[in-house]
């Protein structure tokens, strides 16, 4: 195994750690364990063709607690670490502890009550409501209401956003300039499913004037440590036009969020939300992500994430200069307190290779040429074919990325190394962080 430090248990308590998930963010969180002195072996599940090369992948099926169970036992694993969301949603954490019998098990990352943060928009905006965390006014609407739904979209002023309540893997939002486009996409979410059983329940929400950006921490229900922030790029056209994609690129950190912003961020946001869920007591470890609009000079909450975003992930994470696994270790002992978190002046940008034809329909098994094994470039869509080559296997390719001293110098870092990779029909975005004074 590349890149692993084991350690005499003299020294060092050593854990061996369980990741769980595929992509780019998984990637990312890889490296940053398997640096650490404290980690004596790293597996992830599945992986793919980048965590190979960091760590011992296994085939197996994160959503599946049986066989999740199972490698925890086989490789008596002493930490599990989360990825996406999914699993975290339907419960995965209190599963493993209530049906199989693994209470000693570190786990990062919430039980399906925490989770709801994430896996359901209208409790998350009535969580909102109820502990007075700045968001923007809504409804929630079913099939069974829609004719309520229609005449309030009707009344309601435009530009207006449409939110699927379940999860939609980062989709599920339609922001409609017309009265008539609402009304066919409710219709559309409700009626026809557009978003299956994720758009049951919609929320009509009034759409903010303002600029987007992310605020992450990791938290053991009480503590917190603040991570870098970041700005992410959603959409799949240059000027943030056309169909909104899981991300095409990201920035760290933020330009435009400075000091006293943050401190808005914690004291109105972050706090809150903690201080919320002990009230409510709903336990929670693990990463909260914090999806805000800067409206003037305040934070607003567009959404919550019980998960690091992607390709958040791939340039907030390398900015964090002190030990990942051991601020994880602490969430999960409750002594997150002491710990202090370091991270790299630097400026950190990525950008998204991806599949045409993404985000609909794209052909797979292309062979990627170019040297993938630089820093900061992280597997998202990736697999090796039976003759060796690496190739294309999903819609969001290879998340790559450069530091820099600042914006401008770090997306010509980023943009240097993206021109030195190549496979048929790739595609990014030209713009990222040209916004921020790129």
């Amino acid at each position: 195994m590349n890149n692993m430090h084991p350690t005499s248990t003299e020294q060092t308590p050593g854990y061996r750690v369980l990741l769980l998930g595929g992509g780019g963010r998984e990637h990312a969180l890889a490296k940053a364990l398997s640096q650490s002195p404290h980690c004596s072996a790293l597996f992830v599940a599945p992986g793919n063709p980048g965590t190979a090369l960091l760590a011992t992948n296994l085939d197996l099926v994160p959503s599946k607690a049986e066989a999740v169970s199972a490698a925890i036992h086989q490789y008596q694993i002493d930490l599990l670490v989360c990825g996406p969301e999914e699993p975290l949603v339907n419960g995965l954490s209190d599963r493993l502890c209530d049906e199989f019998g693994h209470q000693e098990l570190l786990f990062f990352g919430p039980g399906a009550s925490g989770a709801r943060l994430e896996g359901s928009k209208d409790f998350s905006k009535q969580f909102m409501a109820r502990h007075g965390i700045p968001t923007a006014r809504y409804r929630s609407f079913t099939a069974e209401q829609l004719e309520a739904g229609l005449d309030y979209l009707r009344e309601h002023p435009l530009p207006v956003v449409l939110k699927a309540d379940g999860l939609a893997a980062g989709k599920g939002v339609v922001i409609c300039a017309t009265t008539e486009e609402a009304c066919e996409t409710l219709s559309d979410m409700l009626i026809n499913q557009r978003f299956g059983t994720a758009g049951s329940r919609v929320v009509v929400e009034e759409f903010l004037e303002g600029i987007e950006m992310s605020a992450f921490v990791i938290t053991d229900g009480l503590n917190y440590l603040l991570l870098p922030e970041a700005k992410d790029y959603k959409r799949v056209g240059e000027g943030d036009t056309g169909l909104n994609t899981g991300g095409m690129g990201a920035v760290s950190p933020v330009p435009f969020a400075d000091t006293a912003f943050m401190a808005r961020v914690e004291e109105r946001v972050i706090r809150r939300t903690l201080s919320g869920l002990q009230a409510e007591n709903i336990p929670f470890t693990g990463f909260v992500f914090f999806g805000l609009m800067k409206v003037g000079n305040d934070p607003y909450v567009i959404e919550y994430n019980v998960r690091l975003g992607d390709p958040e992930t791939e340039v907030v994470v390398p900015r964090i200069q002190s030990d990942l696994l051991q601020h994880l270790v602490a969430a999960c002992r409750g002594t997150l307190k002491a710990e202090r978190l370091q991270t790299n002046p630097q400026t950190a940008c990525t950008v998204m290779l991806v599949s045409g034809g993404y985000p609909g329909d794209y052909p797979r098994g292309f062979t990627i040429y170019g040297d993938t094994h630089q820093a900061l470039t992280y597997h998202a869509g990736t697999r090796i074919a039976n003759d060796g080559s690496l190739q294309t296997a999903g819609g969001r390719v290879l998340a790559v990325g450069a530091f820099g001293a600042d914006v401008s110098e770090a997306r010509k870092n980023a943009y240097a190394r993206v021109h030195q990779l190549c496979f048929e029909g790739v595609f990014f975005r030209r713009d990222i962080g040209l916004d921020l004074g790129g």
